[in-house]
């Protein structure tokens, strides 16, 4: 297994790095992609669900972006510690009807020694927005290949 940079423990730095690398990630919208920041085994919480293991992280982000259509997602590092790393969010995306939602919510990191994402536990609130509201613009958030 190769160390994913930056390995803890994290500095300021550091973990402003791994959040951008997560926005990043998570903006391509790659299932598989996205799963390979997260140890075998890893564990999650994200609203009411629970997911283990990558293979169910892959066929978590397949759901969620089959329902959430232009999904694009802002990361901000609120608090790091040791292998751990607390952050703030919002995203927007439309449903299948056209209904533009904005998602807040607060998630929480630990991470292995060789820096994938042992735990992730994410309490997200959801909201109707006018497609007019919106904030965010995926153009804007992710960087050219």
């Amino acid at each position: 297994m190769n160390p994913r940079q930056p390995l803890p423990p994290f500095t300021e730095e550091t973990a402003r790095q791994k959040v951008q690398s997560a926005e990043d990630a998570w903006n391509t919208r790659d299932p598989e992609r996205v799963a390979l920041a997260y140890t075998a085994d890893t564990e999650w919480r994200n609203r009411s669900e629970f997911v283990n293991g990558r293979a169910q992280v892959v066929e978590f982000l397949r759901r969620k972006w089959a329902r959430e259509h232009d999904y694009c997602l802002k990361k901000e590092l609120w608090a790091f510690t040791g292998n751990r790393i607390a952050v703030r969010f919002e995203y927007e995306f439309h449903d299948a009807d056209g209904q533009w939602w904005r998602a807040y919510g607060n998630e929480n990191w630990e991470f292995d020694e060789h820096g994938y994402m042992r735990r992730r536990f994410a309490s997200i609130n959801d909201v109707k927005i006018a497609e007019a509201e919106r904030k965010l613009r995926w153009e804007r958030l992710v960087p050219a290949t």
